[in-house]
């Protein structure tokens, strides 16, 4: 690969000339004499210097963009060939939503490192939209979100279901009730996700299929911020039954009955869209369509806690 292009995005990423020079183990002038070089052959202007940062021009927001795409081909270039002469092994960059990489991803590495000691996992948790780019991008092997990724630089497959529930803190009101209506949930305080997330696509979904719009949503960013808001009493959601095992077991939260529920969704594989994949990397896609590894819950009914 061009070092050039190397020294570049290490500069971008860390911001700064020095930082860069120090992750590189050069000297600042040779960092600067790289960055120069590339940008005398890209024919323009790629940072705008100040005396501690730098900053991406309009030019340089796309040299790094594709700058990061070429690192990604290289990288798994050295993969593929490696794999030729060797077993399954070496990096595998692994994205995941945060349903599946929070609450089912670590039993996935479990397995691997059992049973594929030579592959070394580095896991990247977002949400769907973010896991998506990033493997588009190649800065990522494989991606395992919620729901289905459309984009002609990806391959996605379905590979599980998924089970959604509403649930509300034990001590809710609608907790009482042996059936909750849409008016009811109308009415309810929504804790949901940012709209980029699966979950969140889930949740509309639902919206619409009971044919309501709540009155109020509280939006945040991960699952275990909306669980606790949700224990405290502060509105109802729709989760994942990977994400409640424990709390509904333990008698915390209470799941609601509604028309429709449980609701389902699929959990998908996607990468990129190329017919060269690694040895790892056609490891882990032949673990996700058979299920190995998978917790004793996953894909299963949640069993509600025994009444008092």
């Amino acid at each position: 690969m061009d070092q050039s292009l190397l020294v570049f995005i290490t500069v971008v990423e860390k911001q700064n000339f020095t930082r860069a020079a120090e992750a590189l183990h050069m000297t600042q002038p040779a960092v600067s004499q790289y960055v120069q070089t590339l940008e005398r052959n890209i024919g323009a202007k790629l940072l705008e210097r100040s005396s501690k940062t730098v900053h991406l021009t309009k030019a340089g927001e796309i040299v790094y963009h594709h700058a990061l795409e070429i690192l990604g081909l290289y990288t798994q270039m050295r993969h593929l060939v490696d794999d030729l002469m060797n077993q399954a092994g070496g990096n595998l960059a692994i994205g995941a939503s945060y349903t599946f990489g929070e609450y089912v991803l670590p039993h996935i590495v479990a397995y691997l490192k059992i049973h594929y000691p030579l592959i070394k996992p580095k896991i990247t948790i977002a949400n769907t939209k973010r896991i998506g780019e990033w493997v588009a991008m190649r800065q990522l092997d494989i991606g395992i979100v919620d729901g289905i990724v459309s984009s002609p630089a990806l391959q996605s497959e379905e590979f599980a279901d998924d089970l959604l529930y509403l649930v509300a803190a034990v001590n809710h009101p609608l907790s009482q009730k042996s059936a909750v209506t849409a008016d009811d949930l109308r009415r309810e305080t929504w804790i949901v996700r940012e709209e980029a997330s699966g979950t969140r696509k889930a949740t509309e979904k639902m919206f619409s299929a009971l044919h309501f719009s709540p009155d109020n949503l509280m939006e945040f960013g991960s699952t275990q911020i909306i669980k606790e808001s949700v224990l405290a009493g502060l509105g109802v959601t729709l989760l994942s039954h990977c994400t409640i095992q424990k709390e509904v077991s333990l008698g915390m939260l209470k799941i609601l009955e509604a028309p429709g529920s449980p609701f389902h969704r699929k959990f998908s594989l996607i990468m990129p869209d190329t017919r060269f994949k690694t040895k790892a990397t056609s490891v882990l896609t032949g673990i996700l369509r058979n299920h190995d590894g998978l917790p004793a819950f996953f894909g299963k009914p949640i069993q509600p806690a025994p009444s008092p």
